[in-house]
């Protein structure tokens, strides 16, 4: 085995511990509280949109919080941008604190590949269930360094994917769904003929567009006046 390979190697260990610590870590944690308690953050298809929703959101939105908050931030990223894994692994974690655990904002994930390895970690995500969606798109941003520094970063994916407990064939199957990726193509058209996004991360908050992966205290003050 050359170094090459042993480097690879090592590399896929590493991203598997990884997703093995979200995955089967997370599949003990205590099912999201009714909505009549605390704040539920169910990692969920979106219900079908209401009348009058601004942005109106999709029936297959993956969705993180309260139908009924009263902000609702789309999130436009790629799989494969750095900036976007930052915002996943920085300041995410603190606006599901301080925001969408309280029931006060929802997160809505779009995909928005820049390149084919992005449209296929997006395509692989699709494949989990809806409630282990959020933890898979995780496992991506954060392994992010390793399966995009492959040669062929299928290859990262797959090991993934496997961690994740999905067979070959399904991922075949997924890696090969024309529909998802019709869907993930015209959500991305829609993005930039409606609020002219040519960049991830992006994020249209009520309807505002703000670009890049801004510092936590700056999505502070754009939410501050949405807010009650």
């Amino acid at each position: 085995m050359n170094k090459t390979s042993i480097g690879i190697g090592v590399a896929v260990v590493g991203a598997l511990a990884l997703a093995a610590y979200f995955f089967l870590g997370r599949a003990t944690e205590a099912p999201a509280p009714e909505a009549s308690g605390e704040a539920a953050t169910a990692e969920s298809v979106a219900p079908a949109p209401a009348a009058g929703d601004l942005p109106a959101l999709y029936g297959d939105d993956r969705v993180m919080g309260r139908p009924e908050a009263p902000v609702t931030i789309i999130e436009y990223s790629s799989l494969t941008c750095p900036h976007c894994a930052t915002f996943n692994n920085d300041v995410l974690p603190r606006l599901k604190t301080d925001y969408i655990d309280k029931g006060l904002v929802r997160l809505v994930y779009r995909d928005f590949p820049l390149n084919r390895p992005a449209l296929d970690a997006a395509l692989l995500a699709s494949c989990v269930d809806p409630a282990r969606y959020f933890s898979m798109i995780d496992v991506l941003f954060r392994t992010q360094d390793t399966w995009t520094g492959l040669e062929n970063p299928q290859v990262g994916l797959r090991q993934i994917g496997r961690t994740a407990g999905l067979d070959e064939a399904r991922m075949d199957a997924c890696l090969a769904d024309q529909a998802v990726t019709e869907r993930i193509v015209t959500r991305t058209q829609e993005a930039q003929q409606r609020w002219n996004i040519d960049s991830t991360p992006t994020f249209v908050v009520n309807g505002a567009v703000h670009r890049g992966a801004l510092a936590y205290d700056a999505y502070v003050e754009i939410l501050k006046p949405l807010l009650p």
